[in-house]
């Protein structure tokens, strides 16, 4: 069973091939490593002195951050007409959709699809189809999606003692009391995608701040996702590795601290469909979801005429006055320089471990960093530029997934899947990730500062060596690592009912909070969801039922 053809219930299949170029001996590749945000991060974290400002300008609202939450917020802002404001972009464009490109290649250096929109997430539809990747329909059940985004098939793939096999859920060659334990999770996970709570909501939506408040199925919150799958009678050890890998890739920490409502709603929530695709299929693209943040930033600039909108630099502290908060920044460079911002209102659109540095009277907000502050997951995003391709062990062909059975990693994607030709193309790029979940938060991040250059590329190529064997360095000409340290909020048990996250998603004031932090896991439909809420503040709609 697929695992994101699984989220509705269907499959796809078809059949595809690769051989290529060999080279004559084994060389392992050289690694250029990244750390993008390390930086600025840690001098925020160790108070760093910060330069005299040498310049102002005044903006009615400063947006700070160019990730997802940022750019929607900046999008929905001049959609509307709101013209008066600024997105300074942080150390990042894109944040975790950010993208590389080498050799003509694009690859993501994060996230790399977007499951179909459910009705519910109608922002999401309507940037879509103001981007043209839905071509009509947008408001219906089945909208008709631009062809050449649609993930292609053969989508997803497990090696398996030493086979591939279809699919990430194993159901060939176990008991069948396993496989029976497998249907009865599948068709569980169907019913719960129509169940509604006492408060006549859908128990799991996305976004988030549409889901049901039903005590009795919030209590989900309050144990693991390992006890409840333990506690409702599943004990096939490929169903507790297929759930175990889930959680490791979508919140980046394992189903035995993952709350068990949060393991539920990934697979529950997303009920999207397509006129023109199976169920179960997903966006993607070579660079992955940077393409939505270009998107976002080509249609502000054709709304507003210019590009001065997004100013390079990093937001380091604010400070409310009487005129509005006032937004101090560095710029970049190789010499220390600051500039101020004045605003009437300003979005924080970065992580809120970030926006409780530069805002020291967070606390103010019902917000308390010692009590409040959501585990963040530590991340490697690995790109392998190959020529050619490894010899396949049998079984299933290269697929755009492909996942490696009880492996140290995620797996890896194929960049060049979506490219419409007859034969692979003679270069591409493996995508390999990997949530260092095996440790806590903060022994994977001091490893990551740390650890040589030779034992981050061991630790990136250790799904692919386990695929393919020393044998890959043959095709494996260039490798960049981009390490994230705190790549991602976890929804460890009880974070529906963390208070302080609850009070920043109803701030109204000169200040505005607006990331997927706020939901308390990070998917483009959240960071995009509260980027919308904040604009609508700004321009006075009523917000969201939520």
């Amino acid at each position: 069973m697929r695992r994101r053809s699984f989220l509705l219930g269907a499959a796809t299949a078809a059949a595809a091939g690769a051989a290529g170029y060999w080279r004559s001996r084994i060389v392992e590749t050289t690694a250029d490593i990244h750390y993008p945000g390390m930086q600025a991060g840690h001098a925020l974290r160790d108070g760093a002195s910060l330069p005299q400002p040498a310049a102002s300008r005044r903006h009615g609202v400063a947006i700070l951050g160019a990730g997802i939450a940022g750019l929607s917020c900046a999008w929905k802002l001049a959609r509307e007409g709101h013209t008066d404001f600024v997105v300074v972009q942080g150390p990042e464009f894109a944040g975790n959709a950010a993208a590389g490109r080498r050799d003509g290649l694009d690859y993501p250096l994060g996230a790399h699809y977007l499951p179909l929109p459910s009705l519910a997430s109608s922002h999401v539809r309507e940037m879509l189809s103001d981007f043209g990747i839905i071509e009509s329909g947008a408001g219906e059940v089945r909208p008709y999606y631009d062809e050449a985004v649609i993930a292609h098939s053969p989508q997803e793939r497990l090696l398996r003692d030493g086979r591939w096999e279809d699919g990430l859920l194993p159901m060939a060659g176990l008991p069948e009391a396993h496989v029976a334990q497998h249907r009865r999770f599948l068709a569980w996970v169907e019913r719960l995608r129509a169940e509604t709570g006492s408060d006549g909501r859908k128990v799991f939506s996305i976004p988030l701040a549409l889901s049901s408040r039903d005590p009795a199925w919030r209590a989900l919150d309050a144990i693991t996702f390992k006890h409840w799958l333990e506690r409702e009678g599943y004990s096939s050890p490929a169903l507790h590795w297929y759930l175990d890998y889930c959680c490791r890739d979508d919140y980046g920490a394992r189903y035995d601290v993952v709350s068990a409502w949060a393991g539920l709603h990934y697979f529950a929530s997303r009920d999207g469909h397509a006129a023109n695709a199976g169920e179960g299929a997903v966006l993607t693209w070579p660079g992955g979801l940077s393409v939505l943040a270009d998107r976002m930033r080509g249609a502000i600039t054709r709304k507003l005429g210019h590009a001065d909108w997004l100013i390079a630099g990093t937001a380091v502290r604010i400070q409310e006055t009487r005129a509005g908060p006032l937004v101090t920044c560095l710029a970049p460079g190789p010499v220390a320089a600051a500039y101020t911002v004045q605003t009437r209102r300003t979005v924080c659109a970065m992580p809120l471990f970030v926006a409780q540095r530069i805002l020291p009277d967070i606390r103010d907000y019902g917000y308390d960093p010692a009590v409040h502050t959501s585990a963040h997951a530590p991340w490697m995003v690995s790109n392998f530029l190959m020529d050619g391709y490894p010899t396949e062990a049998p079984g299933e062909p290269l697929s755009w997934d492909n996942v490696v059975y009880g492996g140290q990693g995620l797996g890896y994607v194929v960049s060049t899947h979506q490219l419409l030709r007859v034969a692979p193309s003679p270069r591409s790029v493996f995508t390999a990730y990997h949530a260092l979940s095996a440790q806590t938060p903060q022994a994977a991040r001091e490893w990551l500062a740390a650890a040589s250059p030779e034992a981050l590329r061991a630790q990136a190529a250790a799904d692919l060596i386990a695929a393919y064997g020393k044998e890959f360095w043959r095709h494996a000409r260039a490798l960049e690592i981009t390490v994230r340290g705190h790549a991602m909020a976890t929804p460890l048990c009880g974070y529906l009912s963390n208070a302080g996250l609850a009070a920043l998603r109803v701030a109204d004031g000169p200040v505005l909070f607006a990331h997927a932090d706020l939901s308390g896991y990070s998917v483009f439909e959240e960071a995009a969801w509260w980027g919308v809420v904040a604009a609508g503040r700004i321009l006075g709609q009523a917000p969201p039922q939520a």
